[in-house]
């Protein structure tokens, strides 16, 4: 027996568990969030005897006689600090890690109430957050701790939700305070647990499953194999390659470690793993093919029907052999970038159950009616009986666009016929989830003598891994975008999408870009230095405005700001002894000819205007951008909005949360539904007399294929600009970060701060720190090891917004999207730095010789 106390009240237990686990399943005291139970991501923080503590390094056999304060534990006074104070700052955006981060910060106050913000960010570096950078987080925490030390009342706030202004996220206080629900916070009763066993090779034939031992288990409810699956044992993001199985059949080869071969159903959480060791797998084990090149071969087996090449791009305008041949300088160079990890800070789960003859279904990812689809699909169900609710997200990135929980889930309960749980631990999110594509790109570039970029040829190989996910338009939008957003039209760009025994790759933050932006930037660094002028020269000369041509042929429209981007870091830039630049575009919507739908229905109900769209927020604030369009549109209070949670039967499909599409298409949309609302309004009629009518907004973008024989084709429905700037201190460590960034109409100035400080964050750890172990086809990394950087780490930036001196285009009242268009900017103008530092080309990322690169052990 364990005694100990807990937010004040004695607590006991018969069994030795982590405190994490004791807390969350059998106090049911949510807040403590479990993001990785290894003791590195501090979403789990609690308070033992009032230092803070990661709680899943501490088994209750420690803990005898101590004093627990979760979050929900603290004072109210403190909560009613902190709520307003996070939310004041934008401190909150997917939420996951900002409990622990509180309870760090009370932590640290506890000992120092008036710690700087050096000290601040040494008292949260334990705590993680993929979302923000870290920035607002510690401006909320010094907010806090003045308004503690200093007892200040909490400011009343005028309820302004407008364009433009600075208004409080929608969900900002129940994710500071964890109480809002992500999906691994719900119990069911009767619900049931379920995990996968996974391939134990990279490539495999799957002989045997024998399952009679583990079948025999008290605990064990069923297992499952993929003659189990009633409809379709082939599933995939996109409708047109569904190529990933539910499981791999008996006789089948296996693609990846992270394959499932069987689904174990336990009646408890804590013996699932003891009734997957007992379910007994016979494989042949097969060579796998571990490369590009391995896979292209000639005698490389399929790992697929129709070959290991998954898609084939050839974006062609112009002559680039003849212009490259007549250039004044030419630069050729080959890049390497590795397969990257999102590290989300939520590890996914979703929970299903028996509803009428169908499934309903709680779940975390970026659509649900993507999960509807292909749930129905794998159930052989109408897409009806499939009933899709979205929970919190916290964190997806592009990684959870694919199927990776949802569908386990439901295969179990609809075959049961009861509730089951399926959660990941971050070992197997980290063995399952697609990844970032590893690209080999090679990047021909020139220019004449002033510096006038003439032509560009590229050939790209992207690691798709073990199956297609998003590998495709990944692989299309890395084309598009090869040239960068600069005026020159003749290009060769050609890309070769290709399936290996590595881990999936698929949708991750600037989708393609980052690896082709990476090379391009470094290619004009080099040309630069070959002209004789500076990189800032180069790219303003060339930098694209309203009326020219793309590289694609599209016509840049009246609302791009890239030249003003430029200009707003010019003095920074070249006032800094060593600095690096770069600039960078990025798409909103999916364009290239693809069926792209913005929809929202507004209603009134209750006297309350319901916004009503299926689009995931993902820590974006979608939620919050909606109601400012509403407010704006309705000249309403944010107090009469209502944003509805993603729900299939209430709020219609506004396509998956990916390519930057949703404050432009679904805030279209919802501008389009308001306006229906207004216009009844403006003829009189109140909201009494409107109870319960529906005014729905759908937008729809129309573009053009890829290597359309128009002069200018529309690649995109838009695009945001960027320019950034890296400055370096004389021992390579990074002094300062300045970004401009044109995204159009800010909808919530402090929101989109938090966003593109998050991204630039993100960036560094892509360029500098992060590492996804791989090794064979195994996946040897771990969240402790992947190269996250904390808030010790995260230089002073400074954010800037610049709008085009023309008028803005009225789609969405001008918004464009940032969560992209974010990251990509920074691991080129680190590379520019770094080769300003010391004249070394570093083309492969991470980028070695640097401050931020562990010294290799000899």
């Amino acid at each position: 027996m364990y005694s100990f106390t807990v937010n004040g009240q004695p607590v006991t237990s018969e069994t030795d568990k982590k405190l994490s686990h004791f807390l969350r399943d059998d106090l049911h005291l949510t807040g403590t969030k479990d993001g990785c139970d290894q003791g590195a991501c501090g979403a789990c923080t609690v308070l033992i005897n009032g230092k803070a503590f990661n709680s899943c390094l501490f088994n209750l056999s420690k803990l005898e006689g101590k004093e627990i304060t979760t979050i929900e534990g603290i004072t109210e006074r403190q909560k009613e600090v902190f709520a307003y104070a996070f939310a004041k700052t934008g401190a909150v955006q997917c939420g996951y890690c900002i409990p622990g981060m509180l309870v760090s910060a009370i932590g640290l106050l506890n000992k120092k109430p008036e710690a700087n913000e050096e000290e601040i960010r040494k008292g949260i570096r334990g705590n993680i957050c993929r979302c923000t950078g870290y920035v607002k987080i510690v401006e909320g925490i010094q907010l806090a701790a003045k308004m503690l030390r200093e007892d200040t009342p909490i400011p009343e706030e005028e309820g302004h939700a407008k364009l433009g202004d600075d208004f409080k996220r929608v969900d900002a206080i129940e994710k500071t305070l964890g109480t809002g629900e992500y999906v691994d916070d719900v119990v069911v009763p009767g619900m049931l647990h379920a995990s996968a066993i996974r391939s134990a090779y990279p490539r495999a034939r799957l002989l045997k499953i024998d399952t009679a031992e583990a079948l025999e288990h008290p605990d064990c409810e069923a297992v499952f194999t993929a003659a189990d699956v009633p409809g379709n044992n082939k599933i995939g993001h996109l409708e047109f390659i569904s190529d990933w199985d539910v499981m791999i059949p008996v006789g089948e080869v296996t693609r990846y470690v992270g394959d499932a071969v069987a689904l174990v159903v336990s009646k408890s959480k804590e013996s699932l793993a003891e009734i997957k060791n007992l379910v007994k797998v016979e494989y042949e084990e097969l060579t796998p093919l571990l490369s590009c090149e391995a896979a292209l071969a000639d005698d490389a087996p399929k790992l697929h029907p129709k070959g290991n090449l998954l898609s084939h791009e050839h974006l062609i305008r112009g002559n680039a052999d003849e212009k490259l041949a007549n250039s004044k300088y030419v630069v050729s160079q080959h890049y390497s970038v590795p397969i990257n990890e999102h590290a989300f800070m939520e590890p996914e789960c979703a929970i299903a159950m028996p509803e009428d003859d169908g499934v309903f279904l709680y779940t975390g990812g970026q659509s649900i009616y993507d999960e509807q689809r292909e749930v129905a699909r794998m159930l052989g169900l109408p897409k009806e009986k499939v009933h899709v609710q979205s929970k919190l997200v916290g964190g997806g990135f592009g990684g959870k666009e694919d199927m990776s929980v949802q569908h386990h889930a439901a295969l179990a309960a609809y075959l049961l016929q009861k509730p089951v749980k399926v959660l990941f631990s971050r070992e197997e999110s980290l063995l399952v989830h697609p990844k970032r594509h590893g690209m080999e790109m090679d990047f021909i570039t020139g220019c004449d003598e002033e510096g006038n970029l003439t032509a560009m040829k590229a050939v790209i190989y992207a690691d798709t891994g073990a199956y297609a996910s998003l590998g495709g338009p990944v692989l299309q939008r890395a084309c598009t975008h090869a040239a960068g957003p600069y005026k020159y039209q003749d290009i060769d760009i050609e890309g070769f999408s290709v399936y290996t025994n590595n881990p999936p790759c698929g949708a991750f933050r600037g989708f393609g870009v980052c690896q082709t932006a990476f090379a391009i930037e470094s290619n004009i660094n080099l040309l630069a230095q070959k002209v004789g002028i500076s990189p800032w020269e180069i790219r303003y000369k060339n930098a694209v405005a309203p009326g020219d041509s793309l590289p694609n042929g599209q016509i840049v429209s009246k609302n791009a700001a890239l030249k003003e981007s430029l200009l707003a870091v010019k003095d920074i830039y070249e006032k800094a002894p060593v600095a690096g630049i770069a600039c960078s575009f990025k798409n909103s919507g999916i364009g290239v000819g693809l069926p792209d739908v913005g929809r929202c229905i507004v209603s009134v109900e209750g006297g309350k205007v319901h916004i009503r769209t299926s689009a995931a927020c993902i820590g974006q604030g979608l939620a919050t951008v909606t109601t400012q369009i509403a407010c704006e549109t309705l000249d309403i209070s944010p107090d009469m909005v209502i944003a509805e949670a993603p729900d299939t039967v209430r709020t219609p499909n506004s396509g998956t949360t990916t390519a930057s599409r949703q404050s432009l298409f679904t805030g279209e949309a919802t501008r389009r539904a308001a306006q229906k609302l207004r216009v009844e309004l403006d003829m009189g009629r109140s909201f009494t007399d409107l109870e319960g009518k529906e005014f729905y907004g759908e937008f729809s973008a129309e573009t053009d294929g890829l290597n359309s024989d128009k002069k200018n084709p529309v690649s995109h429905a838009g695009y945001g600009y960027a320019s950034e700037v890296v400055v370096l201190q004389e021992d390579g460590k990074i002094e300062r970060i300045v970004a401009a960034y044109d995204v159009g109409q800010v909808v919530n100035p402090r929101a989109a701060e938090g966003q593109i400080e998050g991204g630039i964050v993100m960036g560094m750890g892509y360029a500098l720190t992060e590492n996804f172990a791989l090794e064979n086809g195994y996946v040897k990394a771990k969240y402790t090891t992947l190269g996250l950087i904390d808030a010790t780490k995260v230089p002073p930036m400074d954010i800037i917004f610049v709008k085009a001196s023309g008028i803005h285009e009225g789609l969405a009242y001008g918004i464009k999207g940032v969560g992209e268009l974010a990251t990509i900017p920074t691991a080129p103008a680190l590379a520019g730095a770094y080769y300003a530092l010391d004249g070394d080309l570093r083309p492969i990322l991470p980028m070695e010789n640097t401050p931020y690169q562990k010294k290799k052990k000899k």
